[in-house]
């Protein structure tokens, strides 16, 4: 079931990181790692040519057109990668329809790999999801090249559901994919 989660004025804390609502003054360091080839692609979405695309999809952003929030490293206050929620392809399954359910993306830094800072910022939206708003559940996907991805649902608490072709229409690909949910409680 579709949930409506506003980012305006969100922040939230964890050891190492903040998350929250994007400002205008972070286009810099948006630009700085989506334009590192690879790092988009993990997502589903090509490395920006332009600093002028990274400023149309952060403009987006700030419309509160879509649930994505920064994820700021505290200990140089730079914003190192996103992190959002958007409909779930749970929606369109019969066993999970009447489930209020969102689904977790992220993207980070490629800087930032390998240090356990994703698997603390997705298990504080688990948190935030299912505390502040009563989501019934949480889902992810990722693309079977990204294996840093795999590994971060699996420790955040994931159960694999299905096995899917994934479309990245930004790529003009399609991709083995999976797809996994977590539950409240």
């Amino acid at each position: 079931m579709e949930v409506f989660i506003c980012n305006k004025n969100v922040k939230l804390e964890t050891e190492r990181l903040i998350l929250r609502s994007w400002k205008e003054t972070d286009l810099n360091d948006f630009n700085e790692y989506a334009s590192v080839p690879g790092v988009g692609e993990m997502a589903g979405w090509p490395a920006h040519e332009s600093i002028e695309v990274s400023k149309g999809i952060l403009d987006s952003w700030l419309s509160g057109e879509s649930f994505q929030l920064a994820i700021v490293y505290k200990e140089n206050g730079k914003v190192i990668g996103s992190i959002g929620l958007h409909k779930s392809w749970a929606d369109d399954m019969e066993e999970y329809k009447n489930l209020k359910t969102k689904e977790v993306g992220y993207v980070l830094s490629k800087d930032y790999w390998g240090k356990g800072l994703m698997v603390e910022a997705v298990k504080e939206i688990i948190r935030f999801v299912f505390d502040d708003f009563g989501l019934d559940a949480l889902t992810v996907g990722y693309f079977s090249h990204n294996t840093q991805s795999k590994r971060v649902i699996e420790k955040c608490g994931f159960t694999f559901v299905k096995e899917m072709q994934k479309e990245s229409k930004q790529l003009n690909k399609v991709f083995d994919g999976y797809d996994y949910i977590v539950f409240r409680n």
